[in-house]
């Protein structure tokens, strides 16, 4: 077990909380981590990209000019490739790129990243976060207080529509749940914000 600090939201220490080290501090598998960042890219595609073939392009089924006697090059059909308008030989189709890799894959890349969150000091945990009224300006205030700079991303237990509005309008700033926790939204952002609870939550899921 390792200890985890938790302050208040003026970055005052309060208690620490025991964690695992098998979630919090252990090995870096860099490879996995690569492995789900790409699998999470490439679901994200819509995969709409589309060409016409020589049989879809719309055009004229007569033969271009007569075989012979003009001087010029063999055509069958304006719908060659080889014209200008023509079909696109071996172009992109609709396909669907999405793939999964194992739960247990997933799982590990998730404690890798966090162990390296702790290793940087850019893992921050706070006992709450309560914000009485949906406005940005609270939210800059609580992560000046936090001394916490660059990108940051917070992760709460439940449901926190003040907060999530509050954040909504800050590019460097997303607000995340438990259930939603990924491997490419904890590398993105430079500095974790977890609750108390979140915490809790994340070792029982990565357990």
């Amino acid at each position: 077990m390792i200890n985890l600090d938790i302050v208040d939201t003026k970055n005052n220490i309060k208690k620490s909380a025991s964690v695992k080290e098998d979630i919090f501090n252990t090995k870096i598998k860099e490879h996995l981590i690569h492995d789900v960042v790409v699998m999470q890219l490439a679901n994200r595609r819509r995969g709409t990209s589309s060409t016409k073939n020589r049989a879809k392009v719309k055009a004229t089924g007569s033969k271009p000019w007569r075989q012979k006697g003009t001087g010029r090059a063999r055509a069958g059909t304006p719908r060659s490739p080889l014209w200008r308008g023509g079909g696109i030989i071996f172009g992109p189709h609709p396909r669907d790129f999405s793939y999964k890799v194992p739960k247990k894959v997933r799982k590990q890349a998730l404690r890798s990243i966090l162990t390296s969150k702790v290793q940087n000091n850019s893992l921050k945990v706070i006992e709450k976060i309560e914000i009485g009224e949906p406005k940005t300006k609270l939210i800059i205030s609580l992560l000046k207080d936090l001394n916490v700079s660059g990108s940051v991303i917070l992760i709460v237990s439940e449901e926190n529509k003040n907060l999530e509005l509050s954040v909504r309008n800050l590019r460097y700033a997303k607000v995340l749940r438990v259930e939603g926790l990924n491997a490419y939204d904890l590398l993105y952002y430079d500095t974790v914000i977890l609750t108390e609870e979140s915490l809790h939550k994340i070792e029982e899921r990565l357990s």
